[in-house]
């Protein structure tokens, strides 16, 4: 398994994760997985969090590429998860979706919770109706970055971190994102030479407390597109 790491110290390792590669087992999905390899690269982390996530801050998707946290101890784990749960950690998306929309810009607020038609699927609900009952608040913002013939690319700001929610939102926008198996709609148009869905966790700004041992208070990583979204993108052009 390869993945090029971004940055590591005492308490936290950055990995730049590529697509294709399992974080942790969830639901159905098994096999070989991001943290079962650093488990064996350092064994220590088997005793912070819990199984099967251990060191895992946060999740991303299998196809999804872009940056990754994994706490390398537990106070780090509960100051990073804080972070993330009262939307302190600033994060961005890069997403390239189908169709052109009408604002510049945008704020997608709804419930979200799993499909009653397909437990593998996340489902958007709206407050009031009938089967809103125990759903989850989730919020995402967005920013047109580009406009290309049948496609936008777009730069994704989620406040909330509900499994599968920038797709599930983009979907219900009217606008998938491209190559999304999952929640593309029915024949939808696909760029030539992608592969995977077009998501990539961009960018992410944290705050860890400074100590004996840790580096600056703000941390800030980026992550370029990987070459072949790149490729997908000089092909639209």
């Amino acid at each position: 398994m390869k993945f090029k790491i971004i940055y590591e110290d005492n308490d936290l390792l950055v990995i730049n994760k590529p697509a294709g590669i399992v974080v942790f087992p969830e639901d159905k999905i098994t096999g070989k997985t991001l943290i079962e390899n650093l488990i064996r690269r350092s064994p220590n982390l088997k005793k912070v969090g819990k199984c099967p996530r251990y060191g895992a801050v946060h999740r991303l998707d299998k196809e999804t590429s872009g940056i990754f946290l994994v706490a390398k101890n537990n106070k780090t784990l509960e100051l990073l998860q804080q972070q993330f749960q009262s939307r302190e950690a600033i994060k961005k998306y890069l997403a390239l979706v189908v169709g052109n929309l009408r604002e510049e810009q945008g704020v997608i607020e709804t419930l979200i919770g799993r499909s009653p038609k397909d437990g593998r699927k996340q489902k958007v609900y709206l407050p009031y109706e009938p089967a809103s009952a125990g759903k989850r608040p989730a919020l995402t913002e967005y920013k047109v970055l580009k406009r290309l013939k049948d496609y936008s690319l777009l730069e994704i700001y989620p406040k909330t971190g509900r499994k599968h929610q920038i797709r599930t939102h983009l979907s219900y926008l009217g606008h998938p994102i491209a190559g999304d198996k999952m929640y593309g709609f029915k024949n939808q148009i696909c760029p030539k030479d992608l592969k995977r869905h077009f998501l990539h966790a961009s960018y992410l700004k944290i705050q860890l407390k400074s100590g004996e041992k840790s580096t600056v208070p703000t941390q800030e990583f980026n992550s370029e597109l990987p070459k072949s979204l790149k490729t997908v993108l000089n092909h639209l052009k």
